[in-house]
């Protein structure tokens, strides 16, 4: 099952106040980074593949 652009964009803003609280340990902090950047990632490729699709409407 895939996370939808929505889902991904909730746990990643969840990450980023984790991240700015600084509250958490160092290696925790390190692992919300990465998936962090994962998630960013993810997102980048969700929102490619829309455009793509929204392109080929418009030309056909």
């Amino acid at each position: 099952m895939t996370i939808s652009y929505e889902k991904k964009m909730e746990e990643l803003k969840t990450i980023v106040a984790k991240l700015e609280d600084g509250s958490a340990p160092l290696d925790e902090m390190i692992e919300l980074y990465e998936r962090g950047v994962s998630l960013v990632k993810e997102c980048e490729t969700i929102l490619e593949e829309a455009e793509m699709k929204v392109s080929l409407l418009q030309d056909g």
